[in-house]
């Protein structure tokens, strides 16, 4: 990965801080792009009251840092979640998951009213689809699943050896052009097996950050 990379990322997630209010709890993504975020939050650590976390790897990175963590389900609405992602189109829709952490991602977007994604300017596409859609699968449900989206058009690949926080599974699927993210979300969460699927259309990010710039 590239320096410029890199430095846009390092930037995004100091840009991102700004929009941290003081003493809330916030919910913190998972991913390269997230962990500059919470090293500098950890650099603030009088910032926030706590953190909700969406992954196991990013709730120990924010412990190291003497973040709190806490359970979602005692906190209730978020004013914030901070997050990466792995392509943005320009509505703001997002493929995420690259991380296996698409599931609880999913669930802290959902619970906050404004999501900031730190990107770099390579995720930046016109249509979703060249990055593999990732897609969280009951293990026993895994052939069944793969048969539905190859009827789709798609082209399911197991991602082995990987198993989700929840105990599940990855298929990253291929080969798609993604023109109506909202309509093929709301078509695959109707496959039975599947348990979430890392297209973040239905709720898009608010704010996008490329960088120290925001995307218009």
């Amino acid at each position: 990965m590239s320096a410029d990379r890199e430095e846009q990322k390092r930037l995004a997630a100091e840009r991102a801080l700004t929009y941290v209010e003081e003493g809330s709890v916030i919910g913190v993504g998972t991913g390269s792009t997230v962990a500059y975020f919470i090293d500098a939050l950890g650099r603030n650590r009088g910032l926030i009251e706590s953190a909700v976390s969406s992954s196991e790897q990013s709730t120990a990175r924010l412990t190291e840092r003497g973040i709190r963590v806490v359970d979602l389900n005692s906190v209730g609405t978020l004013s914030l979640y901070v997050d990466g992602a792995d392509e943005c189109d320009s509505r703001k829709c997002l493929i995420k998951g690259g991380g296996a952490a698409l599931t609880r991602e999913k669930i802290v977007a959902a619970a906050s009213k404004t999501f900031v994604c730190m990107i770099d300017a390579s995720k930046r596409v016109d249509v979703l689809g060249k990055f593999p859609l990732p897609v969280e699968v009951i293990p026993m449900a895994r052939g069944y699943v793969a048969r539905e989206i190859v009827k789709r058009g798609g082209n399911p690949i197991w991602r082995d050896g990987v198993t989700t926080d929840n105990g599940n599974i990855i298929l990253d699927v291929h080969g798609l052009h993604i023109d109506n993210p909202v309509a093929l979300e709301a078509d695959l969460n109707q496959i039975t097996g599947i348990v979430c699927v890392g297209l973040f259309a239905k709720r898009p990010a608010d704010i996008v950050l490329i960088g120290d710039s925001v995307m218009s």
